[in-house]
């Protein structure tokens, strides 16, 4: 009973993980209607930004506080002056920016840092306990989860900003109208979706270590997790991330065995394309033809 609870307990922290890039994902999904692939990579970049931080002598929350503010501010670039100019492209060129983006973080990270795995600190120490069912980074990991959705409920939901962002990702021509900058909109979800992603990056450094590849099973992981709670859902893409967390770490415990975890996503992924393509809680688009 121990192991199932402990399994459950683990699959909820590494789901909280996994809904934090879910719900960066779909950020840029509500304003575009596109999948960032390359948001893994833009995490690892910006871990890898934090740990030169710390390794300068800098506080780890310190570190932490300016690498999200650095990857706040490259979202925003990245958007200002590679996907604004495409914005009326067809769809294949906005695609291919994206891998693009994914390649050019991929390599960045292994030119500057190196391909060997680094460990990364985490700012509260493991329990010592013998009975402890869940370790206290998990832990952690879910508080920090539960209180940077909290967050951006609250800002998206009672802030004028967060409507005006609302408003020009659901309806960019009318909220033209009435006078919101769409464009810059566009640019602050972006600049917000590549903050959470660096978050949930410094998040899971101390579990996986860091190094260049740390994010791809991860983002696999977050695709399905958005799928599940529903592509244009942020709290979905939350609920989603447990969901996958939790089944992950059953079905690889008791069934296929740790190497083959990564097919849980895989199939979650084709079943929900299937059965349910709106997700849990996505809503349904109809297009008049």
């Amino acid at each position: 009973m121990d192991l199932f609870v402990s399994q459950v307990l683990s699959g909820v922290a590494s789901g909280a993980i996994y809904g934090c890039v879910g719900l960066a994902m779909v950020m840029i999904f509500t304003s575009t209607e596109k999948i960032n692939f390359a948001q893994g990579e833009m995490a690892t970049f910006s871990t890898y930004v934090a740990w030169t931080l710390m390794t300068v002598g800098l506080p780890y929350w310190a570190a932490f506080a300016a690498t999200v503010a650095i990857s706040f501010a490259a979202g925003v670039l990245i958007q200002r002056t590679l996907l604004a100019p495409l914005r009326d492209a067809p769809e294949m060129s906005q695609v291919i920016v994206f891998f693009g983006l994914f390649l050019v973080f991929n390599s960045a990270s292994g030119a500057i840092w190196g391909y060997l795995p680094f460990d990364f600190p985490s700012p509260v120490k493991a329990f010592s306990t013998g009975t402890t069912l869940i370790g206290a980074h998990q832990l952690f990991i879910i508080l920090v989860a539960v209180l940077m959705l909290t967050l951006l409920f609250l800002f998206f939901r009672y802030t004028s900003l967060g409507l005006c962002m609302r408003a020009a990702a659901q309806n960019p021509v009318s909220a033209s109208l009435m006078g919101v900058r769409v464009g810059w909109m566009l640019a602050l979800g972006w600049g917000l979706s590549a903050a959470v992603g660096a978050v949930a990056g410094i998040m899971v450094a101390p579990v996986v270590f860091l190094e260049p590849q740390m994010m791809v099973g991860v983002l696999l992981y977050a695709f399905a997790a958005a799928l599940v709670g529903g592509i244009d859902s942020p709290p979905g893409a939350f609920v989603g991330g447990i969901i996958v967390g939790v089944l992950e770490n059953l079905v690889g415990t008791y069934l296929v065995g740790t190497d083959l975890k990564l097919t849980v996503a895989l199939v979650l992924i084709i079943a929900v394309l299937i059965f349910k393509p709106t997700g849990l809680f996505g809503s349904r688009r109809v297009a008049r033809v």
